[in-house]
């Protein structure tokens, strides 16, 4: 068995009790789902600098400490009942895969994953967010492939000791490795991008000028967390804008107050639902009636792109809005039979293509 099997089943299958009608985390029979733990990773630490600014004045690993904790204090005083827990709160390194069993023992509800952005060119700028995915094509907009920044994150690993036998189970292009991708990304899904929503939502507002979206990527400390998981790249060190930003109290406690705005949006969909997906509603005309449809979602983006956009490679799309959140869907057919023939030539070009039922307007992954 892989090493990582007996984890990613348990991780599907606390997925599974929340969209079944069962409670996660044991709660007793009837009780409402809480988001009760929260759980704040301050990327980097200790002998890990991470991104260093063009001066070597500012490091990446005290400016994510210092966001983490204010982020934090504004929970705890704001929610009483929710329990902050940090991956550290010093500067100490933390091993990746530390940061996310912090994550499973405590029984996070979320996991937040705080990292600053870095370039070789000062240019760049702006905050992403990233949810966990095998990226593969580096014209999509979501699945947009960041070769550097995900080498960068996951670099870390090389820093421990008994690195080579304690993740040989993390390999994104192990086709072993990418199933297991795909049964996380299937566990948390939704969930997370409804978070990575809610932050790329008040971070539209500033600090920052640029919003480079949201993507998936094969982050380890995202593919080990059995909860809804982001990790946020807040800002470029390497640009002179964003770098103000940060080193100013008022600039990090603008980011912390955005973030604290998106946890607490977040919660008020998780707090008391089994399913707290939001519903999609179609965002063009679709076929009467309450006929239900398949098809193969393509694409999942934070903007509406019109029907002849070239992202959709000469398939005609429909697009079905799910909160800030556009789905759009090719090749829709009467039957899944239909739906899943087609995705076998979809594939070619959208290789993460998956199928999904239409039903009363709301697109549901199978």
């Amino acid at each position: 068995m892989h090493p990582l099997a007996k984890h990613i089943f348990l991780s599907a299958a606390l997925a599974f009790t929340l969209f079944s009608g069962v409670p996660a985390h044991s709660q007793p029979s009837g009780a409402q789902l809480k988001l009760k733990t929260v759980v704040i990773d301050a990327g980097h630490g200790g002998k890990d600098a991470g991104a260093v600014s063009f001066d070597k004045k500012t490091y990446e690993k005290n400016v994510t400490l210092a966001i983490a904790k204010l982020l934090g204090q504004k929970i705890e005083n704001a929610y009483p009942d929710v329990k902050v827990v940090y991956t550290r709160t010093t500067d100490r390194f933390v091993e990746l895969n530390d940061r996310a069993e912090i994550a499973n023992r405590n029984n996070a509800d979320l996991f937040i994953s705080i990292h600053i952005n870095s370039f070789t060119k000062t240019s760049p700028n702006g905050f992403s967010a990233h949810i966990l995915g095998q990226s593969s094509n580096k014209n999509r907009d979501l699945f947009s492939f960041n070769q550097e920044l995900c080498r960068r994150e996951n670099s870390v690993i090389l820093l421990e000791d008994d690195y080579e036998t304690k993740y040989q189970g993390f390999n994104p292009n192990d086709p072993e490795s990418f199933i297991m991708f795909n049964l996380m990304q299937n566990a948390f899904y939704e969930q997370s991008i409804l978070f990575a929503a809610e932050v790329d939502s008040q971070l539209s507002k500033g600090p920052f000028r640029t919003n480079r979206g949201i993507s998936q990527n094969p982050f380890y400390v995202l593919w080990k967390t059995a909860m809804p998981s982001v990790l946020l790249e807040l800002g470029f060190i390497s640009n002179p804008s964003d770098l103000k930003v940060l080193n100013s109290s008022s600039g990090r406690e603008e980011i912390a107050t955005r973030l604290f705005n998106a946890f607490s949006s977040f919660k008020k969909k998780y707090d008391g639902s089994l399913d707290y997906r939001t519903d999609a509603k179609p965002a063009v005309q679709q076929p009467a009636g309450d006929q239900v449809m398949y098809g193969v979602q393509v694409l999942l983006l934070s903007r509406k792109l019109k029907p002849d956009d070239r992202a959709f490679k000469g398939y005609e799309a429909e697009v079905f809005q799910s909160g800030k959140m556009y789905k759009y869907i090719i090749g829709t057919s009467s039957t899944e039979d239909g739906a899943r023939k087609f995705m076998s030539s979809v594939r070619k070009k959208f290789p993460d293509s998956f199928i999904v039922k239409i039903e009363n307007g709301e697109v549901t992954r199978l």
